[in-house]
């Protein structure tokens, strides 16, 4: 059993990575289904010992092939991981239990074994990002994660999929080149791979200019990956047109993972090694953050379609993430990390709603679902659960994050007072549009004589589950807190 512990780190990733040719040599649907989703809750199991392993030993290190780093391929837990590790595989697993009510309706069967493969490559993908502990491994997985993600958006059942594909293609691609020449200018001037090793090396370096241009180039290549404001031109039509499930999976951890990678950067590598960095890193996110937070929300009053609504809004909950590093405080930070949880479990919730108001109603409009309060009151009900914690409604993991981003919005100093309002603001346009959709599923007049016709029960308990989750943790926030702020820590250490 020791033993077994010991590997779960090259588990983590090697589970997914290898169950994904056996799907695709399966290629009857449901035993590619059934094989992704064992794979899914293999990954999610793994998680759930390594955050139970690093409370009883601390951070974990897990040399590949047992060379030692620097030397050789690192794999590395701390909380910040594990928060990321939990939060990815729990999504990929409550996703593909959606997925068994939606894909039949938007794929063939005869390409599904194929859909799975791409979703347990992308799975692989975004953990192997999270638990490499050097910059190469991470662009490799990076890489990974993102072609199997442009094959699972592409089997949208409509054709704007494949221009939302390739618009993300573009940009995913352009992000990829603007991160490798960063590493590339950074093993230039440090001779090293490993996040922890360039920490130690970049104190030795003289000429510090290539690595302030290292910096520019990874922090825009990632915030391209990450949708940061205005970045995000490829997001809105990737969540609109890709599969139901996908969009679950996707908006549940996707930009988070490359999130984690420039906080990773940024604090592990760049802040205390170069002077003044931490000034630049707030200058440069915190405009665009407020941007985020204001722009999202206000498109997201406007538009018209579910799924492009709920995909604005999270541009605008990105906002509230960086907002809280951007204040490059232990409290900030914390908030920002905690909202990666909180944003996980209510995004989920109301993409989930929405694939379950997609079986039902053939038109995702806000008019197309008029009237599905009385015809799926349980969906519907779920969907406000997950929206009042979207908005921070107290009692709601969503009002823990706002809570704490207003404590750290305070201990800045005098421009705390803008922030509070900014954090308002983006919480009252929140209301309204999540209002929007509330008041047409309740009081909108149907386009037919309304019949009570709910999803399955499958799909309502996986609704139901993160909506829950969302109140539980409003309640009882002390695991994700514990686990943000220990994150937030391990982050921060260079700093005084």
């Amino acid at each position: 059993m020791i033993a077994l512990t010991n590997e779960l780190p090259a588990l983590q990733v090697v589970v997914p990575l290898m169950m994904a040719p056996l799907v695709l040599l399966l290629r009857d649907a449901r035993l590619s289904w059934a094989a992704a989703m064992l794979a899914s809750i293999a990954s999610f199991s793994i998680a759930i010992l390594l955050l139970d392993a690093w409370r009883v030993g601390g951070d974990l290190s897990y040399a590949m092939g047992g060379w030692p780093p620097p030397f050789g391929i690192e794999l590395y837990i701390d909380a910040f991981t594990l928060l990321l590790l939990i939060v990815t595989t729990g999504a990929s697993t409550l996703a593909l239990a959606v997925s068994r009510g939606s894909v039949d309706a938007e794929i063939p069967e005869d390409r599904q074994h194929l859909f799975y493969t791409a979703w347990l490559l992308s799975l692989a993908g975004m953990v192997g990002i999270v638990v490499a502990g050097d910059a190469f491994n991470i662009f490799v997985f990076m890489e990974v994660a993102a072609l199997a993600s442009y094959v699972l958006i592409a089997g949208g059942p409509q054709r704007q999929a494949l221009t939302a594909v390739f618009k993300y293609l573009i940009m995913g691609t352009i992000g990829a080149t603007f991160y490798l020449i960063g590493v590339g200018l950074v093993y230039m001037m440090t001779g090293t791979l490993n996040l922890a090793d360039m920490d130690t090396r970049i104190q030795q370096v003289v000429d510090l200019k290539p690595i302030l241009v290292a910096g520019g180039f990874i922090t825009v290549g990632i915030a391209l990956k990450a949708a940061v404001f205005p970045l995000h031109v490829w997001l809105p039509n990737a969540y609109t047109f890709a599969p139901h499930a996908v969009t679950v999976f996707f908006a549940a951890c996707s930009t988070k993972v490359a999130l984690y990678v420039l906080l990773r950067f940024d604090f592990s590598v760049f802040q205390g090694n170069l002077p003044g960095h931490d000034i630049q890193f707030a200058g440069f996110l915190m405009p665009l953050a407020v941007l985020a937070i204001l722009g999202g929300s206000a498109v997201a009053l406007f538009e018209r379609d579910l799924k492009r609504l709920l995909a604005y809004s999270s541009i605008a909950q990105l906002g509230y993430i960086l907002l809280g590093a951007s204040l490059v405080s232990a409290t900030g930070l914390t908030a920002g990390i905690v909202h990666m949880i909180n944003h996980a479990l209510a995004k989920s919730a109301l993409f989930v709603a929405v694939a379950c108001l997609a079986l039902r109603f053939g038109n995702l409009s806000l008019k197309g679902i008029a009237g599905a309060g009385r015809r799926m009151p349980l969906t519907m009900a779920g969907f406000v659960v997950a929206g009042l914690s979207l908005i921070g409604v107290p009692g709601t993991a969503g009002f823990i994050t706002k809570w704490t981003l207003v404590q750290a919005a305070l201990e800045s100093g005098g421009m705390g007072i803008a922030l509070v309002a900014v954090i308002l603001i983006g919480s009252l346009m929140a209301l309204v549009y999540i209002g929007r959709v509330v008041e047409v599923a309740y009081s909108g007049h149907a386009t037919s004589a309304v019949v009570r016709s709910e999803a399955p029960g499958w799909m309502l308990a996986m609704l139901w589950l993160p909506a829950l989750a969302g109140i539980y943790y409003g309640l009882q926030p002390q695991v994700p807190l514990e686990l943000a702020s220990q994150a937030a820590f391990s982050l921060l250490k260079h700093l005084p």
